[in-house]
């Protein structure tokens, strides 16, 4: 219809809805193209036009079919009942490769599908990130799936209510240590365990970015799976993504696990190597999420779902091939992203790594953003692991209402609603998802107490 009214450029390249009316017995249309109104053989936008009863059925044969095609309905949720109740939306994120879905979303307008403009806010620390989230200064971020667990339980800063809307990606993240320790004959995990055993405790510094976060846990897991104590025999420091190279420059530590690029970047400068990847510990685990304030959720519903579905269309273009991923890389290089070389970002996006002792291989677990759409939906049992390791680690004194806690931080609501306005993703059956982790232990949400407690490295203190 809209095709035989002149206006075929316009709607390809936009998203529309129409809006059908009876005025004195004649039908007005209206059709909205993107955040404007346009009318047939007027200058003025919204200007009302009459057709013909023929060309009314035409009319409701086209429309009734354009409804049923993604990106339609969103459209007219951005002019109707379910418009966003915010048009600019900040969110936060730290300079890492997996910011990537927030860099698309606003690079290729898909912000303003769902009728939003995204306003990235680059930070410098996540701890920044966190008293902005919560004072309020960002609507949402690309956050640390444990760094929102500690807020919610009061054990990341005082106790507030989040909510985490969706999964930004899996995998991707790495431990490197120092050029020091190869010098010393550290190549891997057995070897700094022998290194350690000989050494008064103490005597290595390994830095992750946030205590709660996804990086300390990964590498707690890791030192502990041979033994190592991560509370008793080694230090550890908190150090922002941005500066893990430079510190390693100078001494600082012997080894961090952060996110990408700077596991490359360190293997570029000479000064560290890739000990392990985060997907070697926990393939496919869960890594960035989509996390704000509760009460921004509940006074921002349709706001909150045009985000998250926004993002979805994010990571389903990153992953729709090669060549798409490899513009993705170019884009986050530039200075407002992660002000960096593209050679660092590219490789590991691609799964293609170099461990820098000369081991190179395609990753079967690479970073990853869309699996289908499965990446992006809040597993409960996902955040439900991270409450395990609190335990385990002293941060929890009492076992929290594992599966109470998860359920209502994951709103699983909004990544519904969002799926649907973005169209064929289809939900998992369950709520839950079972992982085999490096020691062979089984996580699946059942028995979380149980699990936590089962390890034989723990700390009791806190």
């Amino acid at each position: 219809f809209c095709l035989s009214r002149g206006l075929g450029d316009v709607y390809k390249r936009q998203p529309m809805a129409v809006r059908v009316s009876v005025d004195k017995g004649v039908l007005q249309c209206v059709c909205t193209v993107g955040r404007f109104f346009f009318a047939h053989g007027g200058a003025d936008m919204g200007d009302k036009f009459s057709i013909s009863r023929r060309r009314l059925l035409q009319a409701g044969a086209a429309l009734g079919g354009a409804m049923l095609l993604p990106g339609v309905m969103q459209a007219a949720w951005a002019g109707g009942s379910d418009k966003p109740e915010q048009t600019r939306v900040r969110v936060g994120f730290i300079p890492l490769t997996d910011c990537a879905p927030l860099a698309i979303a606003a690079a290729k307008g898909f912000d303003q599908k769902y009728g939003i403009t995204l306003v990235a806010s680059k930070e410098a620390s996540w701890a920044a990130v966190r008293d902005k989230l919560v004072a309020g200064e960002l609507d949402a971020a690309h956050i640390l799936y444990g760094l929102l667990y500690g807020l919610e339980l009061g054990i990341a800063s005082k106790p507030q209510a989040m909510a985490n809307l969706m999964t930004l990606n899996r995998n991707g993240q790495a431990i490197t240590l120092s050029s020091e320790l190869q010098e010393k004959g550290v190549t891997d995990l057995g070897g700094l365990k022998r290194l350690i055993d000989r050494s008064a405790p103490g005597s290595y510094t390994f830095a992750h970015t946030f205590p709660t976060g996804t990086h300390a846990m990964w590498l707690y897991y890791w030192l502990a799976s041979a033994g190592i104590d991560p509370f008793n025999d080694v230090r550890t420091v908190v150090v922002p993504p941005p500066q893990m190279v430079m510190n390693m420059r100078i001494g600082n530590m012997s080894g961090f696990c952060v996110g990408e690029p700077w596991n490359a970047r360190a293997i570029n400068d000479r000064i560290g190597f890739t000990a392990a990847t985060s997907q070697d510990i926990w393939p496919e685990h869960p890594e960035k999420v989509l996390g704000t304030r509760r009460d921004w959720v509940e006074r921002n519903p349709n706001t909150a779902r045009a985000l998250v579905a926004a993002l979805m269309e994010a990571q389903r273009w990153i992953a729709a091939s090669p060549e798409n991923t490899r513009e993705t890389a170019r884009l986050l290089a530039r200075r407002g992203w992660l002000n960096t070389k593209e050679q660092y970002l590219t490789g590991r996006m691609l799964g293609e790594y170099d461990n820098g002792l000369g081991r190179r291989w395609q990753d079967a677990h690479p970073m990853r953003f869309w699996a289908g759409g499965e990446v992006s939906f809040p597993w409960l049992s996902d955040g439900m692991w991270f409450l395990t390791q609190f335990r385990r680690w002293g941060l929890l004194k009492q076992a929290p209402d594992y599966l109470a806690v998860a359920s209502r931080i994951n709103r699983i609501d909004v990544w519904q609603a969002a799926a649907q306005a973005v169209g064929g993703i289809s939900a998992p059956a369950a709520r839950m998802r079972s992982s085999t982790l490096m020691d062979g232990t089984v996580w699946n949400g059942s028995d979380p107490e149980g699990y936590a407690r089962h390890f034989s490295i723990q700390r009791k203190g806190a």
